[in-house]
């Protein structure tokens, strides 16, 4: 019994005192903290199952399939735009040629040389574009150039439903404005795509991840390059054939025969001078109805529109928001200068002959060689055939350009250059009578062959350019002046109209002869080293938080004469000044590292793991 009582006291001693009124709640309290904190302890520290390397590997993953992405939707997007501008302009041209449309429609308006000013607008206007193309470039940026661009190519479009002189010549001076920025974006874009997509892929290198260049000679950026404007000019080159939907669906229905127009054409191709002597000046069987012009018009602009949102909505932006802030930070002066100071580099001014001959050549393609030898041999039928042939004969043969991943760069330039100088010597020597369908098997060989050359000469100087100017910040500039001397050359193919074929064919040729020249002394004193003199973009003197610079950047200066500019410069700087200014700087460097890795997986990672330890 004793013992019994004994054992009682003891369960009695061993339990807990009841707690106060209220203790129960704080204890409560107490283990739901601490069972939070296990939690976020359990959150926030490393995962068992969590790769590292792999959710960083599928980041850059999707940046490059978003590369691609953009590559693909500019590409589409220009060449819905030229589909559209060209087909709706070859059609008007043809319907506005007619004598009884044009007295049927025009004889009230006064419109009867309404296609002389809208093609000097179109034609006439680029001459100025090296003064306000960099100036647009830098206000608006690549994208936004680009679609703004676009949104021109519309405003064309939507002036042809009602047919004024104040609605058309405007409009046509709108695209001779656009026509330079619209193509200096568009190549720039493309080569900043593959300088994007060379850091996607290589994103453990360590100059990447320093947002430092490449080292300089081991053409880091070449095979992206060449594989990225390989493929627009593939896509882009089939704007000649959606160009003719207008004319084989709607305007061939209502076109007389070869028999008619033809009728009083003797002589074709080098013998002749202007365009076609002795076209009818009747070229319809019957007019077409309003309405179904306004149709085809309209579906016109609803692709107009579309390229725009395909503009807008699937092309990224070329480059990071700091970078674009910083080009809007450099005084205007200097923008308008650089193109200027680019022409002090020899390559590019032994590239010039090339650049004018590359507006001289696409020109001809359409209005000489289909022109003055297809139609004048075919008929008006059978030019939506040419054109066809055309485009596709240089989108396919755009792919030969991806030869240079094995084959020296010349190969694609040089080669297409010794292409048309063979042609061009056939087209001397050839004069066809008119009226001879049985030729169409031979004039199909000549314009196949020609677009092989004009896909090795597009594609190989965008390529020449991405890869003598990989390592400049921008590629604006370079571009700039690419299309403006292919906007010279097309002012002065509007302008010798009359002259005789064989005088034509003869500039060509001369004008092929000397780009060549100048492209193998370029070459060569290329090989033997000679520096060149390029002017940096300079960088905002101004100080904004996060983007700061310590020097301030001279534009005459040259890439050349500074491999290894911003270290070097620092370092000959004072000792004091660089101490003074140390610390500061490496805190807005880090402030700046770029928005490609700022928001990948390791970044957010390494972020947690500061907060956790402070």
């Amino acid at each position: 019994m004793e013992a019994f009582d004994a054992e009682a006291v003891v369960k009695e001693a061993e339990q807990p005192e009841a707690p106060p009124n209220g203790d129960v709640k704080d204890l409560l309290d107490v283990g739901q903290e601490g069972n939070i904190q296990g939690q976020m302890e359990e959150f926030l520290g490393p995962q068992a199952e969590y790769d590292e390397e792999e959710e960083e590997r599928k980041y850059y993953r999707r940046k490059r399939l978003g590369v691609i992405k953009n590559v693909v939707a500019a590409s589409v997007g220009g060449m819905i735009v030229y589909s559209v501008y060209m087909g709706l302009l070859q059609m008007q041209l043809i319907l506005h040629y007619d004598v009884t449309y044009r007295e049927v429609k025009y004889s009230n308006l006064g419109l009867d040389d309404i296609d002389k000013k809208m093609l000097m607008g179109i034609n006439v206007t680029p001459i100025i574009a090296l003064l306000y193309t960099s100036i647009l470039i830098r206000f608006l940026g690549t994208k936004w150039m680009m679609f703004l661009a676009s949104g021109i190519y519309a405003l064309f479009v939507s002036t042809n439903y009602w047919e004024r002189y104040y609605t058309l010549v405007p409009s046509a001076v709108a695209i001779g404005v656009a026509i330079v920025p619209l193509w200096a974006s568009l190549g720039n874009y493309i080569t900043r795509m593959a300088q994007q997509y060379y850091e996607y892929v290589n994103y453990k290198e360590e100059h990447v991840q320093e947002q430092k260049k490449p080292p300089k000679g081991q053409g880091a950026y070449h095979t992206y390059i060449i594989v990225f404007q390989s493929v627009f000019f593939v896509i882009f080159h089939l704007s000649f054939v959606f160009a003719e939907f207008p004319m084989v669906l709607f305007l061939n229905n209502h076109l007389h025969d070869y028999n008619h127009t033809l009728s009083h054409v003797k002589h074709c191709g080098a013998e002749i001078s202007g365009v076609i002597p002795g076209f009818n000046t009747t070229v319809l069987r019957r007019l077409p109805q309003s309405m179904l012009l306004i149709k085809v018009e309209s579906i016109l602009m609803g692709f107009a529109f579309l390229a725009m949102i395909i503009f807008l909505v699937l092309c990224g932006a070329a480059y990071r928001p700091t970078e674009e802030i910083d080009l809007r930070s450099i005084g205007w002066g200097n923008i308008f200068q650089l193109p200027f100071k680019h022409l002090r580099d020899y390559r590019l001014r032994l590239l010039c002959p090339f650049f004018v001959y590359s507006g001289f050549e696409v020109l001809f393609a359409i209005s000489g060689l289909s022109l003055s030898y297809g139609v004048c041999v075919l008929g008006l039928e059978k030019l939506w055939l040419l054109i066809v042939v055309y485009g596709l004969s240089c989108s396919l043969f755009s792919f030969l350009s991806l030869s240079l991943l094995r084959l020296p760069r010349w190969v694609s330039l040089l080669g297409g250059a010794f292409v048309h100088l063979v042609l061009l010597v056939v087209l001397l020597c050839w004069s066809p009578a008119g009226a001879k369908p049985s030729l169409l098997g031979p004039l199909l060989v000549l314009t196949v062959l020609w677009g092989l050359g004009t896909a090795l000469n597009k594609t190989g100087l965008s390529i020449l350019l991405g890869m003598l100017y990989e390592d400049k910040e921008r590629l604006d500039f370079v571009y700039t002046i690419y299309h403006w001397f292919q906007a010279i050359a097309i002012f002065i193919v509007y302008l010798w109209s009359k002259m005789p074929m064989r005088a034509k064919l003869s500039i060509l040729l001369a004008t092929l002869l000397l780009a060549c020249y100048c492209y193998w002394v370029m070459e060569r004193r290329l090989a033997r080293k000679e520096p060149y003199r390029l002017p940096r973009i300079p960088r905002p003197r101004h100080k904004v938080k996060g983007y700061r610079y310590l020097e301030e950047d001279n534009s005459d200066e040259s890439d050349s004469e500074n491999s290894e500019e911003d270290e070097q410069e620092e370092g000959g700087r004072g000792q004091q000044e660089a101490e003074g200014r140390g610390a500061e700087n490496r805190e807005d460097r880090d402030q700046d590292a770029g928005s490609q890795a700022s928001d990948s997986p390791r970044a957010r990672r390494e972020g947690v793991r500061g907060r956790r330890r402070r």
